[in-house]
């Protein structure tokens, strides 16, 4: 096997409109913390601190640690505020750091697609990163509205197209299921 633990690793992409997309990489993290491997997730557009998915990230750590980058609120897709590029950028730094040096043997970039299509990051230096990914690191790229550049790039890509959801019924996001 060429580059470690999970060979070549590939490049995933989970996009549209359904729900699952964050939870189909978590999962993932799991299944690879139950072989000892590293996973580092990086939660772009995120920085609230309530999200379960911190809290039972601790629980598996040293195998899974995750890092928000972003604020407590939406961002606005017409005019972001510069501390919303700010923070994308510098969860870019880390995520291009983490990448570059085969820091883990899987890196989730949770919502970049959304940070990409909203203005926060170039799509050609995410397109560039992906080209540059070395041997032995699996490299997941969630959120809506995932580039066509990067769809066209990626080994495998998921698109969770929604069909019901009980939010078009007023129910709120819940403890433990959607956040």
């Amino acid at each position: 096997m060429s580059g470690g633990a999970i060979g070549k690793g590939y490049v995933q992409v989970y996009t549209g409109s359904g729900k699952g997309k964050t939870t189909a990489s978590l999962g993932l993290a799991v299944r690879a913390a139950g072989h000892g491997l590293k996973t580092v997730i990086i939660q772009f557009m995120k920085g609230w601190i309530d999200y379960g998915e911190l809290a039972g990230v601790r629980m598996l750590a040293p195998h899974v640690e995750i890092h928000q980058a972003g604020r407590d609120t939406f961002v606005n897709r017409k005019n972001p505020d510069p501390e919303d590029i700010r923070l994308a950028i510098e969860g870019w730094k880390l995520a291009k750091e983490i990448i570059s040096g085969r820091k883990a043997d899987i890196v989730v970039l949770d919502e970049v697609n959304c940070a990409m299509d909203f203005g926060l990051l170039p799509v050609g230096e995410v397109l560039e990163a992906i080209k540059r990914k070395p041997d032995g690191v699996e490299l997941v790229l969630t959120g809506r509205g995932a580039p066509p550049e990067i769809i066209e790039a990626a080994d495998l890509v998921t698109e969770m197209r929604e069909i019901r959801h009980y939010y078009a019924k007023g129910v709120d996001a819940r403890v433990g299921v959607e956040r």
